[in-house]
């Protein structure tokens, strides 16, 4: 009978002292063959496919397009906000056990004076806006936090309105999204299957420090009624998640604690195009802010969709999918520097699941948001890796900058879950490769809590996603379990490994783009275009067009199975016109004179299909101006609330995601 090796993974505080890390991860012990514990052929053998595919990396380009841009015009008129004072915190940050890996940095604090609707709107003192519109804000403050996010649940809230969060030391810096963006993002929860508060909650980004502030704009002639909206809980973050930006401050700081063994990954120029694969997760459960690793992972037609690989055990639902902020380039600017590099950026607008299962333990999510310029969708082999392979792991312990960890693929291994947080390892044997895991030791650096999702690089190219360790700093000691990419790869060769399009003029990352919304204050109509240049023109040039960010997504360029959408521009009214239709496109250019024909504007589905959804269409009967939203939910509050707008259907199909 053979040899039985098992790791079992508990809590060791003797190691880490009051560090909330991994929770997991205790000791490795060798049983004996015929233990009660595992018994030989207690998991199936796995064979492995060694002929799997493989796909190289491709680096975002330069002068990639910022979706969320911060509009040029002035802000909202300063108005002196309502100030919720929720006091100390007096919580542990020894919270309940998360899954290994999982760092919990923050807990969710109740927020009386805002719990529901009714209670919100006797908080907000609504004021006139500077565009004519009505403003009001709430200021919550949580003493001793390092940072502080929103958890806003929407019952009703009109497209237009703007959501602005900033901290009051910060106004200049806010953050800006449009009403009909979070209904986006809250009809994927629902979509999803939850229709919970929890569903319907969008949680803002986060302040640095112990103060936030929200601010909403709604444009003239909306009722302020029609704000539905409430704050029952705020994140208090109360690990210190921030550092000084080079060149800012010098000074040394405690960010993430990491091991003293942490390899800093900007020494390692040879893996350049690995680390900037590599991003820093912080997401919100219903238990309360944690903080991962992931990658971004290239497709075979190199389309730039951005697929971000993590684990299952930190991300496996939509709703907390929606909360993901994702922190890019996120390490030193020079070798052992101990600021934070300039060219840093983060994107805060969550992502779409599309795969979790815990057998093995990994996650595909589609970001919500576009990488930013030099960020690198990872190559990845889906083949077998031998025993001894050397390997590296890039991943952000404690939430600290980059970190490197070199060694190799020491076995195969199988690892289970337990109800209490904990993990079972198991392996035929020291040298066997069998299991869905593979088993690596490490010569220089370790993984710690945080570096959960992360991934595990043989030959430059992706091999597995960080499940499990033991969290050690001694060479040769310290061993991952991370789950194999080439058993879970014919589940995600659906989204990884899909035949390009054919396109007869191909152009390497040319997949959807965003198309963008403005709300003209004065007219009241809207705008769309997919140009990020008029886009930035119109925000420089005209104070009345609400920045209303991306709308949707479509192809601007002609495809297979695409139709034209046509523009068209009412000189009397200012209003501009979409359609599909070439029927109706040759109706309008003969009997509207009006009407100035400024050609197609962008490609897109007249029918359902490939992951397409409706875009559905209003006749504004005063105005004579036609309006457009992907949302259902902005659908039916317009149907309810606008009875000037006429619903006339669906106009074609688009896309949420890039």
């Amino acid at each position: 009978m053979s040899t039985q090796w098992i790791t079992k993974l508990r809590s060791m505080s003797d190691l880490i002292g009051s560090a909330p890390w991994l929770r997991t991860v205790a000791t490795t012990a060798v049983l004996a063959a015929g233990s009660a514990a595992v018994q030989a052929g207690a998991f199936p053998a796995w064979t492995p496919d060694t002929a799997g595919d493989r796909v190289g990396a491709y680096v975002q380009p330069a002068g990639t397009v910022e979706e969320f841009v911060k509009p040029k015009r002035a802000m909202a008129v300063r108005i002196e906000p309502t100030v919720v004072d929720l006091g100390e915190w007096s919580g542990e940050k020894d919270l309940p056990l998360q899954p290994d890996g999982v760092l919990q940095v923050g807990a969710k604090r109740s927020s009386v004076a805002t719990t529901n609707a009714a209670q919100m709107n006797a908080q907000l003192h609504w004021q006139p806006s500077a565009n004519g519109g009505q403003v009001a804000a709430l200021s919550f403050v949580s003493k001793g936090a390092y940072g502080l996010r929103l958890g806003v649940q929407i019952d009703q809230l009109p497209g237009s309105a703007l959501m602005r969060v900033f901290s009051q030391d910060q106004r200049d810096n806010a953050f800006e999204i449009a009403g009909q963006r979070i209904q986006q993002s809250l009809e994927t929860n629902r979509l999803a299957g939850d229709t919970t508060a929890a569903g319907r909650t969008w949680w803002t980004p986060g302040s640095d420090g112990d103060e936030l502030t929200l601010e909403i704009e709604i444009p003239p002639g909306t009722p302020t009624s029609a704000v539905q909206i409430s704050i029952p809980s705020i994140l208090h973050v109360y690990q210190n998640l921030s550092l000084p930006i080079a060149g800012e401050d010098d000074a040394p700081t405690k960010i993430g604690e990491a091991m003293y063994c942490q390899q800093d990954a900007t020494c390692f120029e040879q893996f350049a195009q690995q680390r900037n694969a590599v991003a820093r997760m912080i997401f919100v459960t219903p238990q309360g802010g944690f903080l991962c690793t992931g990658t971004l992972v290239n497709d075979k037609a190199s389309s730039g969709t951005p697929h971000f690989l993590t684990a299952n055990h930190c991300i496996n639902t939509q709703t907390v999918a929606s909360t993901l902020q994702t922190f890019w380039f996120y390490r030193s600017p020079s070798c052992n520097a101990k600021t934070l590099s300039s060219a840093s950026k983060t994107l805060q607008n969550g992502a779409t699941l599309l795969y979790s299962t815990t057998s093995p333990d990994i996650t595909l999510l589609r970001l919500n948001d576009s990488p930013p310029a030099g960020a690198v969708f990872s190559g990845w082999d889906a083949g077998s890796q031998t025993r001894s392979a050397t390997a590296i792991g890039i991943h952000h312990p404690r939430g600290d900058l980059l970190k490197l960890s070199t060694g190799v693929i020491d076995g195969g291994t199988n690892c289970v879950m337990d109800s209490a947080g904990g993990v079972t390892c198991t392996s035929d044997s020291a040298t066997s490769m069998n299991g869905t895991y593979y088993r690596v030791k490490w010569s220089q650096g370790t993984t710690e809590g945080g570096s959960s999702g992360s991934g595990l690089f043989v030959g430059g190219l992706l091999t597995g996603v960080l499940s499990s360790g033991t969290g050690e700093c001694l060479a040769n000691r310290a061993y991952t379990n991370y789950a194999r990419l080439d058993v879970s790869y014919p589940a995600l060769q659906k989204w990884l490994a899909a035949t390009p399009v054919v396109d007869p003029n191909p152009t390497p990352g040319s997949g959807r783009s965003a198309v963008y919304r403005f709300y003209n204050n004065k007219s009241g109509a809207h705008f769309y275009t997919i140009s990020s240049s008029e886009r930035d023109y119109v925000i420089a040039t005209y104070r009345e067009f609400q920045y209303e960010n991306v709308a949707f997504y479509a192809y601007d360029k002609t495809t297979t199975g695409m139709n034209a959408v046509f523009r068209f521009y009412n000189s009397k009214t200012g209003a501009h016109f979409y359609t599909i239709s070439a029927p109706e496109r040759d109706y309008v250019i003969s009997d509207f004179a009006d009407f100035r024909y400024e050609g197609p504007v962008w490609y897109a589905q007249p029918a359902a299909g490939n992951g397409a959804t409706p875009i559905y269409r209003f006749y504004n009967n005063r105005t004579g101006a036609h309006f457009y939203t992907v949302s259902a939910s902005e659908r039916d509050f317009v149907i309810s609330n606008y009875k000037d707008f006429k619903y006339e259907s669906i106009a074609y199909y688009v896309w949420t995601t890039p």
